[in-house]
This record gives C-alpha cells, structure tokens and sequence, in this order.
C-alpha cells in the first residue's frame, strides 16, 4: 500500500515514540550526536525500530533528525548518510509499515534574524530528500521547526526532489514557536505550500496541545499529526525522567480523535509501551477529519500574522504608494539602490492602517531582480503585516519569495503570452496566492462577459498546472467611468459572478474609476462602498484617505463584520459632520521622536541622529544609556513576555540599541566610565544548538555586560577556565537536548570544586527551575528577557 492510500481511509493511524531513551540503553552517551551513533551501531538503530513496530507503530521515523549537512561532521555526506538511515528504517519495516523521514532544523537562524538565506535551507534539505527517497522513505517528516522559514523549505525541498508526501511540523511554547508564528500562521502558510499532513510535536505534554489544535481547527482542513512528549521532563538521581506513563499518555491523546487527529505518536520520553497503549486506545476509532468553521477566500501570511480574504472576512486594504510612477524622489533612489524612501513610504502605510503594502520597484534602470528582493528583506524586517510583491518579472518575484517568511501576494498573473506557464508554478511552490488578472491578447476586455471568457480560461491553465483555486484571488479589472460609461456596473457584475459561480475572492485597484474626475476622493470612497456591497473582498488604494476610511468603517458595520457596530461606535462618537475621519495609527509616525521611541519600534536608521543631537544638548553618554535606552529595552522586554511583541521586533530593538551603544561608547570611556560585568556564555559539551543563547547574548551586550561567546559544545573545563581568566561575574550555560542538559552540572560541580567566585544561570528548552536548584545553579532564565534580569539580579548579589 503506498502511504497516500493509507492517508486517505478511515482508520486512525499510528507513528512511533522517542528515540533517545532507546539509544542511551544501547550505549548512546549523553552529549553524543544519535547519528553519528547510528553510522557506528546501525543494529541499534534497527533494533529501536522494530521494537517500534512490534508495540503497533504503522510509521517508523528515520534517524536522520540531525542529518543535514549543517550538523554532521565534516566531511560526512548527508545525501548518503540519509540514504543508509533510511534504508536501515526499510529494512525494519519491510511490509509492516511505512517509514517517514525525519528532517529537524539545521540550527541556523534566518535573515533578517540570522545569516542563513533561504536558498542554503533549501539545499541542505534537498540534500536529505534525494538521500531519503532513495532509502526508502514513503514520507518526509519536517519535524521540530520553530520558524516559518524552514518548514516552508522542508516542505519545497521535498516537493522538488520527490513525489512523497510530505509532513511538516512545528513546536510551540507558550501559543507560538520560537520566532513569532501562532498555530494559525502555521496551518495557513502550510496549507497555501500543499503539505499532505500538519503536526504539532515536542515541547510540553498532551494537555498543552489541545489549546494549540484548538486554534487550528477554524481554518484546518489537512489531516493532522500530534505526537507530544511524555510530560515536562524532571531530573531523578541525575537522570531525566518523563512522568506520564503509557496508560495515561494514550488516555490524555483520546480528545484529539474528536479535533481532527487522523495520526497519533510521541515525542520525547515516550517508549513503545506508550505506542502500545496509544495502539490499544484508538482501536475501532474512525477517523473524523475537522470541519473549518471559516472558508476563506485566500490567506495571506506574514512571520507571526494571518490575513484571510473573502467569505465572512472584511474587505482589506492594499497600500499603494510605494511605486515610482508618479513619484520622482523614489524613482531616483530605487536607480541608486537606495531604499530610504521606499522605507518612509512603507512607514508612513503602516501608520495609516494599512494591512498589506503593495511594493512595485519597476522604474527604467531599475534592476528589479536585485531591488526587488533587497526591499522585501528589509520591509520583512521592520513590519510583520503580509507583502503584495508588484512586478511583471517572473526573476524578479521569484528572489523575492526567497527573501519572505510567509505567503506573500504576487501581483499579478494575466492573460499574455505565457505569463500563467512562467509564474504560476513559481506561485504554486512558494504557496504565494496571487492576483488573477484578465488580460489577454493586449487588449482590455470591454464588458462583463469579455473579462469572464478571460477568467474562465486562465483558471483552466491554472488547473493544468496543479495551481489549487485557494490561491488565486480575481482582480475585477476597473476602467474609469469618465470614458467608459458601464465601468463601474460592469465591476459589479464580475464581483457577484466570481463569489457565487467559482467561489472566488475578488480585488479592485479601486482609483482607476474616477481619473479624469473632479472629486476623486468623494468618487472612489462611493464606489468602493458599492463593491463592498456586491462582495469585493480587498482593494488597492491610499491608506491615507479619510474618506476611504469613513466608507470601510460603515460597510464593516453594515454589512456585518462589525458586531452591533461597536468598532464604529468607538471611532465615531464625536463626529464632526463638517470633518474627514483621520485613519488610525497603528504605530507612530515615520521618524522616531524620540530616543526610547526609536528603541521600542526598532528604528535602527534614527537612533544616531537622535543621540548625537542629545549629546549636542548637552547631555552625557551615561545618562542617556541608563535615563533613555536601558528603560526603553525595559519596555521591550515586557512587551515580549507579554506577546505583544515577538522574536523579530526584539531583535530589531536590540541592533538599534547596538548602533546605539557603538556610537555612545568611546564618550562614555572619555567620562571615565567603567566596562559592565563579564559574563561567559556557553553551550555545554555535545550539544550545538545555539540560537537561543545568541539572542541572550545581544540583549546582555545592550544591557552593557561585557559577553565573552564560547559558542557551542564546550567542556566544562573550557567554561571554567575562561570565567577564571576572564574575571567573569556569571557565567550562562544553554542546553536543548535532555541528553546534554546534564553536563550542566559538571560545570556547577566543577566551579564548587575549582573554588571560584562566579553565579551560574542555566537555559533552554528542556531546562527548568527545579533542575537549577538540583544542580546548584544560582537561576533559571525561559528566554532572553528573562536571562537579562537575572544577569542582573546575580550581578547586584
């Protein structure tokens, strides 16, 4: 039977357990790499698989978790490695079951976050399929992710090399993952890629998941993947032990046969005897798929938002205005690779409501492939609301996919000569849901029933393509009423026929209608009050327009979106007849006001200016650190244990207090002013997991704390000495894995021994209070925030 058979029947399925629990009892040591242990004991691996099989597995999981080419050792090749791990798995298998390869993260971050771009995840994954298929994978499993960035490229690696179906999954801690995505971010950008199968996996125990699926379900409609640990991990007699037993653990997944589980298993700490018991548990069950109590037209995503379009969803705002027609100044920038006033503009739609920015580069001697791409990376990087990608070069919009974290939309796929065969495909494997414009042959249609014929034809080529309808969104084509006289009434009927006879969601370039006209402003809200009405779901026009706002406000109250007209209440209460509403403010103006402002919003390009004026006023480098920027970082923080704000905003202010501190710290060692403590950072011995604690790093080194980066896999004796010589007044230790958490107490052992005057604070993912004060630590810090205030803390102690 081939997976996608077992997919599709009724049954409820089930994967495997843990791994690790199993290795060690066969020699795996705490701290050593499991694959570099599969390449030298494959029977082990066989053995775990089997014993897999024989509690009731139906899907075994390859071990090739950490089998990319960034985590085996060098001169390893991943391609051939993945092939022997899986053909280990087949060989268990035979015709018992299926085997799924695993891909984990690499344990790199992403640009703007980190420095690894799109297309080097791309490769490395592809790497693992091409070994993986040829081992015989009947699935590949992306599992563990925790950004947007690399699940997409799981998901696209194994779609270009393969014909598996492909399973991806995320951890989440507290609603979201790592850098910002919810559940429903997850599920909405992974259904636009096509994944056969959505998961959640790790991280915490059955009962936190169900807060995790239930905000899944409004929009889910792929069959799902649970498989939690066995509990929160608790240190017994020096050992990691997970708490829920086999009986319970099958008990607490019983709920999920009712949210959409077509796929049950486990993470870490579950055994086969969990497996066992989870087999025994569903036995009879049938599988009932979820049924989406939201159907969307299209969703766009952003790295930490979800925009729907169409059904019960309000008509959404497009910002225009970062084009260069018309616009000299941005023109003349875009041709000197300049991108300061593009940003501006992007500031200044933002602030005025806008929900997606429309970003068109083409302008002559514009090279929109570079510029393109260069923009969407540094948009990425200042505002978490989705892209509208403008441009008739496929090049062009193919780098900037590379650059986006989410599902962008590609304006736009018309008619002409073929741009459906060109940029569809590109669409389709980004999952970026585009704009279908009907254009064909050069000319515009002249009616209602022209635009159809051209509707109805690219969506056949769609369909010839595998382009599913859930990502294209139709554009009614407005012509303006001045010189075509039916405009208006024909945009209307296009609008009704999309929604009832295709169900598609609809868009408008809404200013089209009245050029040519007086009062444009007055025309264009009217019209768009008459488009709402017939169903237009979105639209392109001036987040600036006070009367556009007026007009959006009253349809959302009028036609429903606004329950009991609350929204509309609270901005109209002191209406002034005689006055244009002013659109919202969702964050500030463009320039930063002032030195915490440019803080909190992660105004990099401001906070210079802002010093140096400050300290032309008189004001001394200390005062500023301490009265402005260390209680600005303050807000920040609390904002992000919060969840206001998430991994990237708090990255964002970070490198703006560091340009900040770059600038301030030759004064301040000019007024005499003394180096913060030294704190030593480390990722303990066998574990190479790091992105945690570089993020503690940045925030410390903006605290003033002079950081001294071991980096990763470090000896205990190496972390001591270096606090030795460095003077150091703590020292941070990180750990994600149980295996090595473990060698955090060597160090706290060995500082006891050694006699040195140095606190100890301990992180990551599996680490908890409890096993601070087991071991001897002086604090546990959950995250980067929470690091800085204990760094402090321990300091003034």
């Amino acid at each position: 039977m081939r997976f996608i058979n077992y997919l599709s029947n009724n049954a409820i399925g089930i994967f495997d357990g843990g791994m690790g629990t199993l290795l060690q009892s066969r020699g795996l040591k705490p701290g050593y790499s499991p694959e570099k242990f599969g390449q030298e004991n494959p029977e082990a691996i066989r053995e775990v698989h089997s014993l897999y099989l024989q509690a009731g597995a139906e899907v075994i999981t390859t071990n090739t978790f950490g089998g990319s080419s960034f985590k085996l050792d060098p001169g390893v090749d991943a391609e051939k490695f993945n092939q022997k791990m899986a053909g280990i798995a087949r060989q268990a298998a035979a015709d018992q079951g299926f085997v799924a390869g695993s891909i984990g993260p690499t344990g790199k971050m992403p640009a703007p976050l980190g420095d690894m771009t799109f297309d080097k995840f791309l490769d490395a994954y592809r790497e693992q399929v091409r070994g993986l298929a040829r081992g015989g994978a009947d699935l590949i499993l992306g599992e563990t992710h925790l950004d947007l960035v690399e699940a997409r490229a799981v998901v696209m690696a194994a779609r270009s090399e393969s014909s598996l179906p492909v399973a991806i999954s995320m951890t989440f801690e507290k609603g979201t993952s790592l850098t910002g995505p919810s559940p429903e971010v997850f599920v909405d950008t992974m259904q636009n890629l096509g994944a056969d199968i959505i998961a959640i996996n790790c991280s915490c125990g059955p009962e936190e998941f169900v807060p995790l699926v239930k905000a899944m379900q409004p929009r889910l409609h792929t069959p799902l993947l649970i498989q939690p640990n066995a509990g929160i991990p608790v240190l017994e007699n020096g050992e990691t032990v997970f708490k829920v037993g086999p009986e319970e653990f099958a008990d607490k997944l019983k709920v999920f046969l009712g949210m959409g589980a077509k796929l049950l298993g486990g993470c870490c700490g579950t055994t086969p005897e969990h497996i066992k018991a989870l087999k025994n548990m569903v036995a009879g069950a049938q599988y009932r798929p979820n049924t989406p109590t939201q159907q969307p037209g299209i969703v766009l995503t952003s790295r930490s938002r979800t925009l729907p379009f169409g059904g019960p969803f309000p008509p959404v705002l497009i910002g225009e205005k970062i084009n260069p027609t018309g616009r000299e100044d941005l023109a003349e920038q875009l041709q000197g690779f300049q991108l300061t006033r593009a940003l501006e503009i992007a500031e200044e739609q933002f602030s005025a409501g806008a929900r997606i920015m429309d970003v068109n580069v083409g302008a002559p001697m514009v090279e929109e492939e570079k510029i393109l791409p260069a923009l969407c990376r540094e948009l990425v990087s200042r505002f978490d609301i989705p892209l509208a990608l403008d441009s008739s070069n496929p090049e062009a919009i193919q780098s900037a996919l590379l650059e986006y974290p989410g599902s962008a939309l590609v304006n736009s796929i018309s008619g002409e000569k073929d741009k459906m065969e060109r940029l569809g495909p590109i669409c389709r494997d980004f999952g970026a849901p585009f704009i279908l414009l009907p254009l064909s042959g050069g000319r515009m249609p002249r009616n209602t029933f022209q635009r159809l014929q051209i509707i109805e034809d690219l969506l056949e080529r769609a369909e010839k393509l595998g382009i599913p309808r859930r990502l294209i969104i139709v554009d009614v084509l407005i012509m303006t009423v001045s010189s075509h006289p039916m405009a208006a009434m024909d945009c209307l009927e296009t609008i009704r026929y999309c929604r009832e006879k295709w169900g598609l969601a609809t868009l408008a370039g809404l200013s089209n209608i009245s050029f040519g006209l007086p009062a444009r402003e007055l025309m264009n809200a009217h019209f768009f009050s008459m488009c709402a009405g017939a169903g237009l779901n979105a639209f392109i026009g001036d987040p600036g327009s006070g009367r556009m706002q007026e007009a959006m406000d009253a349809c959302s109250a009028l036609l429903g979106h606004d329950s009991q007209a609350q929204e509309f209440t609270m901005r109209y209460a002191g209406w002034d007849s005689g006055a244009t509403h002013a659109p919202g403010d969702q964050n500030g103006g463009d320039f930063a006001s002032s030195i915490q402002e440019a803080v909190i919003r992660g105004k990099k390009d401001d906070i210079v200016t802002l010093l140096e004026k400050e300290i032309q006023d008189g004001r001394q480098a200390f005062e500023l650190v301490d009265g402005e920027m260390i209680p600005a970082i303050n807000t920040v923080g609390e904002k992000y244990e919060k969840r206001e704000l998430f991994l990237p905003q708090l990255i964002l202010s970070a490198e703006t207090m560091k340009q900040g501190f770059e600038y301030l710290q030759p004064l301040m060692q000019q007024d005499g002013q003394k180096q913060g403590p030294t704190v030593v950072m480390a990722t303990v011995e066998g574990d190479i997991h790091d992105i945690g604690k570089n993020i503690v790093c940045l925030m410390l080194k903006n605290y003033g704390f002079n950081v001294v980066d071991l980096g990763i896999d470090i000896p205990a004796e190496d972390i001591i000495s270096q606090a030795r010589e460095k003077s150091a007044s703590v020292i941070g230790l990180s750990a994600l894995m149980t295996t090595t958490m473990v060698k955090m107490q060597e160090c706290t052992e060995l500082l006891q021994k050694e006699g040195l005057d140095c606190k100890v604070m301990i992180g990551g993912a599996v680490v908890t209070q409890a096993y601070a004060e087991k071991i001897g630590a002086h604090g546990f810090a959950r995250d980067a925030v929470s690091a800085v205030k204990l760094a402090r803390k321990l300091c003034s102690e």
